[in-house]
């Protein structure tokens, strides 16, 4: 983990043994939720259907390999923080909290889904856990600055977190969003997902630094890169950067250097990705799995009870999805304003 000046302020280094397991069960939960959406995605409703047409509506943006980001940041967060996300957005909206029947049923266009079924996985909004996610691009920084801006002027601990990909950070939004919660020392911490490709571009092609937390310095804030992957180092950093905006000391970035281990979206033939023999043995769910094990924190029997516990809840949300009705055409007009 590199740092930039200035840096953060000291916090908790290290996860007890209680928060590791909770680590693990929430990477397991969102893959085993994301493996679900990308089976059903891909899954044949019979004749007459074309394969990936019907089941799940749109597009599909899964985040196989970022959990560690989610799972990281969001274990210091409380459901009266907000989180704003990407259009790659599921890890973050689970590892905040998010009903995950809510969720599956917006995601196959339901009415029980947390938009009645018109929004899709792009466009998630949730007020139970202050979430929501766009599909533009680095959307999702100025909504959280007016949220940071509401818990700072209501006297409150609360704080807003952003995130976005690492393509995100080249656009205005991006900068502009970053000066003024500085200049505001606004309660929020900034995440950036660098997986190596924005949609087919290497960052080293379009953008001028190595790493986006070297930026951070430029708007008066500490900015850190996490390299690894690794679910504990997030945890760390995002200790830190939670505890300077809940103490009214402002903003942090935090970037990390994660993996997508699938397409940019569902169908992606990814022949731009030089490195696709070596990306399933950077897995880091396994990696932390084999860690905990090796550190007496699981037995293989544990961590084999967790993953049957998160696929159980996990097709208990499906199941509730794919029974539940669709929207009626002839209220298509409903939740539409002018």
């Amino acid at each position: 983990m590199t740092t930039t000046s200035p840096p953060a302020p000291a916090g908790s280094a290290k996860a007890d043994q209680a928060a590791r397991r909770d680590l693990y069960r929430t990477m397991t939960l969102i893959r085993a939720f994301e493996e679900a959406i990308k089976r059903d995605y891909w899954a044949d409703k019979g004749p007459g259907f074309d394969i990936g047409k019907g089941l799940v509506p749109g597009e599909m943006h899964l985040a196989a390999g970022q959990e560690p980001v989610a799972a990281g940041v969001c274990a210091h967060l409380t459901a009266d923080d907000a989180v704003t996300a990407t259009h790659r957005p599921h890890h973050f909206a689970i590892a905040h909290g998010m009903d995950l029947k809510a969720l599956a049923a917006e995601i196959f266009g339901r009415e029980t889904g947390l938009g009645h079924g018109r929004g899709g996985h792009m466009h998630l909004f949730d007020p139970a856990t202050h979430f929501s996610c766009s599909g533009i691009i680095a959307e999702g920084y100025p909504p959280a600055l007016g949220q940071a801006f509401a818990f700072q002027r209501q006297g409150t601990d609360r704080i807003a977190v952003a995130v976005t990909g690492e393509g995100a950070a080249n656009q205005g939004a991006f900068h502009e969003s970053l000066n003024l919660a500085a200049l505001w020392h606004l309660p929020v911490v900034f995440v950036v997902e660098d997986n190596d490709w924005g949609i087919s571009v290497p960052r080293s092609a379009s953008t001028s630094v190595a790493s986006n937390a070297a930026r951070a310095a430029a708007h008066g804030m500490p900015g850190v890169r996490v390299e690894d992957n690794a679910v504990e180092t997030v945890h760390a950093a995002a200790a830190e950067a939670v505890a300077r905006a809940r103490a009214g000391q402002g903003p942090s970035l935090i970037e990390v250097h994660t993996l997508r281990l699938w397409g940019h979206f569902e169908g992606d033939a990814e022949g731009y990705r030089p490195e696709l023999d070596q990306v399933p043995g950077r897995d880091p769910l396994p990696t932390y799995r084999a860690t905990l094990v090796a550190d007496g924190v699981l037995t293989d029997a544990d961590a084999d009870a967790i993953t049957a516990e998160a696929s159980a809840q996990v097709e208990e949300a499906i199941a509730f999805a794919k029974d539940s009705p669709l929207p009626d055409p002839a209220h298509a007009s409903a939740y539409v304003f002018a």
